[in-house]
């Protein structure tokens, strides 16, 4: 406690306002600021040289969601960008983390845990994961606990490519993967989702074209990254899909990294497939997935690998040498979580089941919505967004900034009508920004009452072109 109060106390002093300093303090001299000058100048004369970015960073330092999350801070802006729930997560792991904080609990659970993921959690991942996929995942050597999926995503990716490895990106991907394989020195070749017909309703409408996917295969192929449920269609993919990849990947003796964080984010008359579950596909697959999205706690960032142990092992090595360690209170709370919704399951409050029904009115409503206002949603089979068409309403947006048009329809909406939503074309590569151009997306995962407000202001934009 004396250590609290003095610390509390310094933070009110350094708080205060400068005159309470002596005089001389707040004095610069002249000596100094022309030393300070001449260090500036030659700070800037090594960043030149030496002190730059190393090369694999060059192009990979822009960021959507540092220019959006920023822009809908500074507007005050109703957030229907960024994917997280406005919500609580439920109590099996808000409850557990309650006991694991309590005086008195056990100490050790404020100390470094396994480096590779908290015993108990890996043991939990692995039993669940083992019914999911149809065979026995090993908790000590296939499994790996990481700083969410990004961190999964991050070591699966750089503990494998190798300079010139080509890495197959299906479009439109989350905005990770691309700079990932680039730091990897690695080679990404992207093929896009491409809808049917121009008049297309539902992420269903939205298909691979086998052949364009048979031409990307070749001997410098390491790797394809598959997003099921996609982020930001919302397309699930069909057993059918899946195979035709898994065959290729066979073919070609390619791995296939598997991002399914929202695995249970599946609505009505719909079905999820696990590529680890397909024949002959476990051996060369990394499942990566989300405690954040299994329980709407995604500040907690907390992910994993599932897979074979040849292929976790080289996430492990990475992850030792980077990480080393993930959040012990956090790891036992979210195994605590998952030994209950284990213990539910396919029971009506198992929230494996409660969530994506919760959001599926969730998404009815937002489709109503968006539909009143106007707007032309792609309705989704999966995860918590929705893409939305925009171009027929008609809006200039030409005073609003640079780059695709996309970009300055968000600002508009985020400056002008007060709803922050997220451009899609941050979703493709710089050769197929044209087929996300389009769409702007909107997350659903939100209390009804904050759609509500969004939707009373994206109504009177829509009456608003109409006057």
């Amino acid at each position: 406690m004396p250590r609290l109060a003095s610390l509390q106390s310094l933070y009110r002093l350094s708080s205060r306002s400068s005159s309470f300093l002596p005089a001389a303090a707040n004095v610069i001299p002249s000596s100094s600021y022309q030393w300070g000058q001449r260090h500036t100048r030659s700070v800037e004369t090594m960043a030149s040289s030496k002190l730059k970015a190393a090369e694999h960073l060059k192009g990979l330092e822009g960021s959507v969601w540092v220019e959006f999350v920023k822009l809908t801070t500074e507007e005050k802006a109703i957030n229907l960008g960024q994917g997280f729930p406005d919500f609580a997560p439920p109590n099996s792991v808000t409850q557990a983390l309650t006991e694991i904080l309590a005086p008195g609990s056990n100490p050790l659970m404020n100390q470094y845990t396994r480096s590779y993921g908290h015993a108990r959690l890996v043991n939990a991942i692995a039993a669940m994961y083992s019914k999911f996929i149809g065979r026995e995942v090993d908790p000590m050597t296939g499994v790996l606990v990481s700083v969410g999926a990004y961190g999964s995503l991050y070591y699966a990716i750089n503990s494998h490519v190798n300079p010139g490895d080509e890495v197959i990106i299906i479009e439109p991907f989350f905005d990770c993967y691309e700079p990932m394989v680039r730091m990897a020195r690695g080679v990404p070749r992207f093929i896009p989702l491409r809808p049917k017909n121009e008049g297309v309703t539902s992420t269903r409408d939205f298909y691979l074209d086998t052949e364009e996917l048979k031409g990307l295969f070749n001997k410098k192929t390491k790797a394809i990254v598959v997003n099921n449920p996609n982020n930001p269609l919302g397309k699930i993919f069909s057993e059918e899909e899946l195979t035709v990849i898994a065959d290729l990947c066979k073919e070609h003796d390619v791995m296939c990294i598997s991002d399914e964080v929202y695995e249970h984010l599946v609505y009505s008359g719909n079905k999820f497939t696990r590529m680890a579950s397909l024949p002959g596909m476990w051996d060369r697959t990394i499942t990566v997935c989300s405690a954040g999205k299994i329980f709407s706690a995604t500040g907690w960032k907390l992910g994993w690998s599932i897979g074979p142990q040849h292929l976790i092992k080289n996430s492990q090595t990475l992850h030792q040498n980077c990480v080393y360690n993930c959040p012990t209170l956090i790891q036992e709370a979210v195994a605590r979580g998952l030994e209950l919704e284990f213990s539910r399951l396919g029971q009506p409050e198992c929230y494996f089941l409660e969530l994506p029904r919760e959001l599926e009115e969730k998404r009815n409503k937002m489709e109503k919505v968006l539909k009143e206002s106007s707007f032309i949603p792609i309705i989704p089979e999966g995860g918590y967004f929705m893409m939305a068409k925009y171009g027929h309403l008609g809006v200039d947006v030409s005073a609003y900034g640079d780059g695709p048009q996309d970009y300055k329809m968000v600002r508009y909406l985020t400056k002008t009508q007060g709803v922050a939503t997220i451009p899609c074309s941050a979703f493709y590569s710089a050769e197929h920004k044209s087929l996300g151009e389009p769409y702007i997306r909107f997350c659903f995962i939100k209390e009804d009452c904050t759609i509500d407000k969004a939707a009373e202001k994206l109504k009177a934009f829509s009456k608003s072109l109409k006057a």
